[in-house]
């Protein structure tokens, strides 16, 4: 991708698995299997570009509240995923990483989700990131709250809290913000994802449900991104 604007980060709201299952009839749960097909597709995609990280919104702290047969049956295929795929990953070079109140997940997902990690660790290609019982807004208040134990503990000076720091509390502080944001299905709206790190992220959003978002149609974001002019606030030249 030599001469090709890339982006460095690229975020992911997979929507529309649901809608994808019942448009065909069939139990929302086959949406989503249908999906871990794109993420695969997507983060390869990535990875073949030179993009250094992916970070897809897989399950926030809202979906707890869906049925509890569609919440197991999410969870089992995510520990499935982790399961058949950490080898892929492995053949790929690709780093997995997660973030979001990860404590809350099955134990059994958690064990999978640590396996898959410390297993992927020294990869050194494209790095993926699950937001997994994610929550924007208590991201930023599980910072503020790092933030008043620091103080605290005489470790930080309150007049030394500035954006950089309290970046440096936030689930995602090991990884530059998204360049780019791309969410699935045409809805129109952050969902509660990363709205600290979104702040200066190009948007693309497709009407493609996400079981149908493959290679060719996360190339055709990254051909938009490439027309878009980054003033971060200022003006272009």
């Amino acid at each position: 991708m030599k001469g090709k604007k890339i982006p460095q980060h690229v975020a992911v709201i997979m929507d529309g698995n649901g809608r994808w299952a019942k448009q065909r009839g069939l139990p929302r749960v086959a949406g989503h299997r249908k999906g871990a097909e794109s993420v695969r597709a997507i983060v390869e995609t990535a990875g073949h570009m030179g993009i250094k990280y992916v970070t897809l919104y897989a399950f926030s702290t809202e979906n707890w509240k869906r049925p509890k047969t569609e919440v197991n049956a999410l969870m089992g295929l995510l520990e499935e995923f982790l399961k058949k795929e950490t080898q892929r990953m492995m053949k790929n070079n690709i780093r997995l990483q997660a973030i979001g109140r990860l404590s809350d997940l099955p134990p059994s997902v958690q064990r999978e989700l640590h396996l898959a990690i410390q297993a992927t660790a020294k990869n050194t290609g494209i790095t993926l990131i699950f937001a997994l019982s994610y929550s924007g807004r208590a991201e930023i208040i599980d910072a503020v709250k790092s933030l008043i134990r620091e103080v605290r503990e005489g470790l930080i000076d309150p007049a030394q809290i500035d954006e950089v720091v309290l970046s440096q509390h936030l689930y995602t502080r090991y990884y530059p913000d998204p360049d780019l944001l791309i969410r699935t299905s045409g809805e129109m709206r952050l969902s509660n994802f990363l709205l600290w790190q979104l702040s200066y992220t190009e948007i693309y959003v497709t009407q493609t449900l996400f079981p149908d978002f493959g290679e060719k149609e996360f190339k055709l974001a990254i051909d938009d991104y490439e027309k878009r002019q980054r003033r971060f606030g200022g003006v272009s030249e």
